[in-house]
């Protein structure tokens, strides 16, 4: 249990703190308008403690803290911490699906407009999200008769480019051609300007611009156009109708809807933007620690505001209660907007009414995600509790290992490793090995190898200060898993024993014939229960690591197999090659390419040049004396065959 710091250690200043237990890994990260105030309250009588709070203090070993000059430095480095090391005991976060987003790709040379799901990339810009992909198509694809930007991928934009012929979409009029220079970059980057701001809300002006265009192309008797320019206006105003209105007057308002119960909590946020609902997001709050409804809504503000706002930053944010420090959160996000922003807590009206829609939504996404949850969570536990009575463990094993090894008649040996904790994957990590010391065939030899240098690096930092572990091998696992049978299991008990291990880390093997478990100090193996949920994890996380090992193995085996004539030119990275290609044309291109073409390359340095001309014409290689020799034998034998009498 961790110990109170001397009595004036703790500078009475805002900052962030955390708690870490004996392997030094930060199970609790918290903020403080003063940091002397707020520790002191967890070093109290523990019966006095919310049972959380208890059992985090019980299973820390130290504190430490960060001091920082105002509150909202402390809170931005709070959401830092704990995004870095992702604390049991902080509230964690899942979205409840992955919604998708439309993104138009500013970062291009020529920005593209796509669907796309997971990770966003800043410079960017995202809408949504939606509900459904197919809302995002069928809104794009009447947007682009208007806003005609490119919708193709990279690859295909750069073939059109080389062939100088558009593809099917620019002769319909959903692209105005910039791969073969039909339109002028400044005429682009206009188009996509307008489209960023009619999908910010800023409907009307296009509208008009439409409507006028078309009247002045009617009144000039250039029907074709205005009959092209009416089919744009008549697709634009459908795509305004798809956007629901919710307020008279074009304001800009997220409103979050929030249910919840001791241990869990569904949001949902509708994004309000002009008046109009341009998207919405849901995620559960895993509430590790014990919350009032005030700090809830502190930890929702600042997961859903620390991420890139896709939609820009809100004027009015409304909540269901107010959070426990709201001048705190104004602040900050007014520094974020560049302007004034207000939390409060709708009483009546429209703004009510919206709020009550949004929660909801929140209460259905909680009734979904409990009924899941029950089930998910409850097989776990049981298949965990199975492992430790069944293989006799100390403890259930948070923590699994599993190792297999993969190879093609010795060549490109590979090792993985993955781990799941309290029954799920946890991919970040995942490791492979190259094998360095096996010359052939052996996967005992291979899997000594794999787990000597995995049980020597959490040695190496076991015996480093807590302060300086940086976390990849840092923690052992409760149960280590290899794939096989007594043979591999007498290795890693070899392994740990050589290592002074074989106390401290149980160790078990699953071989795939009979889905038979074996363990040290037994002849015979276990066999858990057919449909048991132990029995069940153990296959997962025995395919999971052939799966990632095989992986692996293929992508090695392909880039051997796949290696061009361009690799092992001094002076020519990855970067330059692919340049290389791309200008001459194809790798075929630069074969035939002169000393002089290659040096007229402003980009490519001659000694460069030099190298790649050498090394793409150099001579082929002589045959030696003893094929020489077998020549001459063989034309010997013919012309004396050629002598013979008939």
């Amino acid at each position: 249990m961790v110990q109170r710091p001397a009595p004036g250690s703790i500078p009475d200043a805002p900052g962030s703190y955390q708690f870490k237990d004996a392997e030094g890994r930060v199970i609790y990260v918290g903020k403080a308008k003063n940091l002397r105030a707020r520790l002191s309250t967890y070093f109290q009588n523990p019966r006095n403690l919310p049972l959380r709070t208890r059992q985090m203090v019980e299973s820390a070993e130290s504190v430490e803290w960060i001091q920082v000059a105002n509150e909202v430095e402390a809170l931005m480095l709070e959401y830092s911490l704990i995004q870095r090391h992702k604390p049991r005991f902080n509230v964690r976060y899942t979205d409840d699906k992955s919604y998708p987003f439309l993104c138009v790709t500013l970062l291009d040379e020529w920005p593209r407009a796509m669907v796309m799901r997971g990770r966003r990339r800043p410079g960017n810009r995202y809408f949504g999200p939606y509900g459904h992909a197919y809302a995002i198509r069928e809104t794009l694809d009447l947007l682009l008769r208007t806003f005609p930007i490119r919708t193709c991928s990279d690859a295909k934009f750069r073939r059109h480019e080389r062939l100088g012929k558009p593809c099917l979409l620019f002769h319909i009029e959903k692209c105005a051609g910039p791969c073969v220079g039909e339109i002028e970059r400044d005429a682009y980057a206009a188009l996509v300007e307008e489209l960023l701001r009619f999908l910010e809300g800023d409907t009307d002006e296009i509208v008009r611009r439409l409507e006028s265009e078309m009247a002045e192309a009617a009144a000039a008797l250039e029907f074709e156009r205005a009959a092209r320019l009416r089919d744009r206006l008549t697709a634009v105003r459908k795509a305004i109708e798809g956007q629901k209105i919710v307020f008279p007057r074009p304001e800009d308002v997220d409103v979050i809807g929030l249910v919840d119960d001791e241990l869990e909590a569904a949001v949902q946020v509708f994004f309000v933007r002009r008046g109009r609902v341009l998207g919405r997001r849901g995620f559960i709050v895993d509430k590790s620690e014990d919350l009032s409804r005030a700090e809830l809504v502190s930890r929702v503000l600042e997961r859903l505001y620390f991420d890139d706002n896709p939609l820009g930053w809100p004027k009015q944010v409304l909540v269901p209660d107010l959070p426990d420090d709201p001048r705190l959160y104004e602040d900050w996000l007014a520094e974020m907007r560049g302007s004034r922003v207000e939390i409060r807590v709708p009483r009546r009206g429209d703004k009510r009414a919206l709020q009550e829609t949004v929660t909801r939504n929140a209460e259905e996404s909680f009734t979904r995600h409990r009924l899941k949850r029950a089930a998910d969570h409850n097989s776990r536990a049981r298949a965990l509790n199975e492992l430790q009575e069944h293989l006799g463990l100390p403890e259930a094993p948070l923590r699994i290992e599993c190792y297999d090894m993969s190879h093609i008649q010795g060549t490109d040996y590979v090792g993985s490793m993955v781990v799941m904790e309290d029954g799920l994957p946890k991919k970040s990590d995942y490791r492979r090995f190259r094998i360095r010391s096996v010359p052939g065939n052996d996967d005992f030899a291979a899997m000594e190898e794999v787990l000597t240098r995995r049980l020597e690096a959490y040695l190496a930092q076991r015996s480093r200060p807590v302060a300086e572990r940086d976390g990849r091998f840092s923690y052992p696992p409760q149960l280590l898993l290899v794939d096989g049978g007594k043979g591999q299991l007498s290795v890693a008990v070899g392994v740990l024993e050589r290592l002074g291990l074989a106390d401290e880390i149980p160790v078990a093997a699953l071989a795939k014939q009979f889905e038979e478990v074996f363990v040290p100090g037994r002849p015979d193996p276990i066999r858990l229960p057919r449909g048991s949920e132990a029995l069940y994890l153990l296959q997962r996380v025995r395919d999971e690591s052939h799966r990632f090992a095989i992986t692996y193995h293929r992508s090695l085996r392909d880039k051997r197999m796949t290696r061009s004539a361009l690799d092992g030119i001094p002076g020519l990275g990855p970067a330059r090659r692919k340049r290389l290609v791309r200008e001459l044309g194809g790798v075929k291109a630069v074969k035939q390419a002169d000393l002089a073409t290659l040096k007229s390359l402003s980009w490519l340095p001659d000694t460069v040049a030099e190298n790649i001309h050498r090394h793409l014409h150099r001579p082929e290689p002589r045959r030696g004396a003893g094929a020489a020799a077998r020549a001459l034998r063989a034309a010997s034998v013919d012309r004396a065959r050629e002598e013979e009498p008939t």
